[in-house]
């Protein structure tokens, strides 16, 4: 008979020719556990999906109490369903007043191809401008503001019209046009790194997109849901945007995605032509119900509060020893820059053998991330950065 792994080998398409294979049995707060019931502590959180905790009862309980109502009933926008109103009224209330009307989707790729529609519609404009060492998905539209060719040379001819600009360069800000529908950027650059765009770049962003009617959107997919301390990276700017689009932890471990601007702006979805945006299951109503659930832990455990000491804490345990040469870090969300692919393996390695889950980012394998679950408690810190400083000491 064929192992878990090698069925995992031989019917599942792979993503890369070196997979982990580490096999999960089942996942409880902070930790992953393997078959021989060994634990992990879980450093990536799913790349910031599992916020609240894998398994959170309160999340369970959601779940199961709307499947036990119903499920997928019709493709979204047609029926009035309450996970989902009840879901678009609880983060609006999170939201400046012109973000205030929620197009759900399945995931982050198709919040941000939502959002580019959205902005080329209403704006009537070609053009795209992202950043350099950007990541806003794998789809055809969303591969196409990648801000590497690399991952998306094999895919070409990708979307026209779409430029890359330097975050933090104020003097390319003045390829922002009035052909430009739309400017889109990560606050904090996730898969650069760890690289958060400085307070006055995003005054001098948004003083021009405006100047020159262009859309501004924040993608927040993996910053938002308070991953940085706050419930999304933006408020710690003072810079609204004109479209946000969360996934990854909205969901509180379900698929869930959204894209989220004016009443004014969304409604040209409606007409000329109907159905501008159209989606099967996004806004399942199960997901909208463990979004609810998670929103409500993030509230009531006070996560937020705590995230700041968390971190402090954690950049405290590590940041003296001598393979780190820099920690980049806005909140639980971190890159411990080594300076060398090679060790980061190795650190990859040593913590899949002795109790710890973590990975490099897409454009910056140097650095290995700390994104643990914002459940993470005081003792657990201590626990896992003992073994990483021992991860750093076999180096």
């Amino acid at each position: 008979m064929l192992s878990q792994r090698e069925l995992f080998l031989k019917h599942l398409a792979q993503t890369s020719d070196a997979p982990l294979t580490l096999e999960v049995e089942r996942a409880e707060g902070v930790y992953l556990f393997k078959p021989n019931n060994q634990k992990l502590c879980d450093l990536i959180s799913g790349v910031s999906v599992s916020n609240v905790g894998h398994s959170h009862p309160k999340i369970v309980e959601a779940i199961t109490r709307q499947a036990q109502k119903y499920m997928h009933l019709m493709v979204y926008g047609e029926l009035v369903q309450a996970p989902q109103v009840q879901l678009a009224q609880k983060i609006s209330a999170f939201l400046p007043s012109n973000l205030q009307s929620v197009y759900f989707v399945n995931s982050g790729s198709e919040a941000v191809e939502g959002g580019v529609k959205l902005a080329k519609r209403f704006t009537g404009r070609p053009e795209i401008i992202s950043m350099k060492n950007a990541y806003h998905g794998s789809t055809h539209g969303a591969l196409s503001l990648m801000g590497s060719e690399g991952p998306k040379r094999a895919y070409r001819p990708l979307l026209p019209s779409v430029q890359h600009i330097t975050i933090n360069c104020v003097d390319e800000l003045e390829r922002i046009t009035t052909r430009t529908a739309c400017v889109i950027i990560e606050p904090i650059q996730g898969e650069a790194g760890v690289v958060a765009a400085n307070k006055d770049y995003l005054l001098a962003l948004r003083n021009r997109c405006t100047q020159v009617g262009a859309l501004l959107i924040f993608d927040e997919i993996q910053s938002g849901m308070g991953r940085t301390g706050k419930m999304f990276a933006f408020e710690e700017y003072g810079v609204v945007p004109d479209i946000i689009l969360l996934a990854k932890a909205f969901g509180g471990g379900m698929p869930l995605g959204a894209f989220i601007s004016s009443k004014e702006i969304t409604d040209c979805l409606t007409t000329n032509p109907p159905l501008g945006h159209i989606t099967t299951f996004g806004g399942h109503p199960v997901s909208c119900a463990a979004s609810l659930a998670s929103i409500d832990v993030i509230m009531q455990e006070k996560l937020l509060e705590s995230v700041g000491a968390k971190e402090k804490l954690i950049v405290n345990l590590l940041k003296d020893h001598p393979q780190i040469s820099s920690i980049r870090s806005h909140g639980l969300f971190m890159a411990v820059e080594l300076g060398s692919f090679t060790k980061v393996q190795a650190v990859i390695k040593y913590g899949l053998e002795n109790g710890f889950l973590t990975d490099w980012f897409l454009f910056c394998d140097t650095a290995f991330r700390i994104a643990p679950p914002l459940i993470i408690s005081e003792e657990e810190i201590y626990s896992v950065c003992k073994i990483i400083l021992e991860a750093l000491d076999s180096l």
